[in-house]
């Protein structure tokens, strides 16, 4: 799967209904060996979502449980 396939979807944490962000806000963390993604890196955000904060939550990539047209659905324990 290609990164232009993926970006623009929201991610949902189907264990809280809790709408994370939207891949292309996020960051991807790759292993530079293999290629492979191994977290998505999604920032905070304080003042009604318009100043990232510092903290961010890695989710690894293990936890997508559906890749849909519009939506990525995780489950994570946060």
């Amino acid at each position: 799967m290609r990164y232009g396939e993926i970006s623009g979807k929201e991610i949902i944490n189907v264990d809280s209904g809790a709408r994370l962000g939207v891949l292309g806000q996020t960051d991807l963390l790759i292993d530079k060996r293999t290629g492979e993604i191994k977290y998505l890196l999604i920032p905070t955000y304080s003042w009604f979502g318009l100043r990232k904060n510092e903290q961010q939550t890695e989710v690894p990539w293990e936890k997508i449980k559906k890749i849909g047209k519009d939506i990525i659905l995780i489950e994570y324990d946060e």
